[in-house]
């Protein structure tokens, strides 16, 4: 591995959660393409390139502003799961298992943020 976000657990966990929120949105209808499907996307995925670009050799206090972004974004996603449930593009199960997912990668990023000590 080159870089050092490549090692970063809670890194992988971000790439699995994008991967995850892809696999999903290719179920939902044509008509949410550019609304909910592309803002889910765009969020699930801002979760580990900010996780990514905090950590290229900058100082612990940017490192901790782009966790801070990361975190954001997951909590984005959460709300569009909200939606998508609402909106009975996914089901309760569905919901739920992305839910305990971005529960764990919230944790995560905010351990790795008190880890920084700054």
């Amino acid at each position: 591995m080159a870089f050092s976000f490549e090692k970063l657990i809670v890194w992988q966990k971000a790439i699995e959660l994008a991967t995850n929120v892809h696999e999903l949105t290719l179920g939902f209808p044509k008509d949410e393409r550019y609304i909910l499907t592309s803002q889910i996307k765009r969020a699930s995925d801002s979760v580990a390139l900010n996780i990514a670009e905090g950590s290229t050799g900058q100082s612990k206090k940017e490192f901790n502003r782009f966790l801070g972004i990361a975190l954001r974004s997951a909590i984005e996603v959460v709300s569009c799961l909200y939606l998508a449930k609402n909106r009975n593009l996914i089901s309760k199960e569905e919901f739920g298992k992305f839910y305990l997912e971005l529960e764990e990668l919230v944790k995560m990023i905010q351990a790795l943020r008190k880890s920084l000590k700054l």
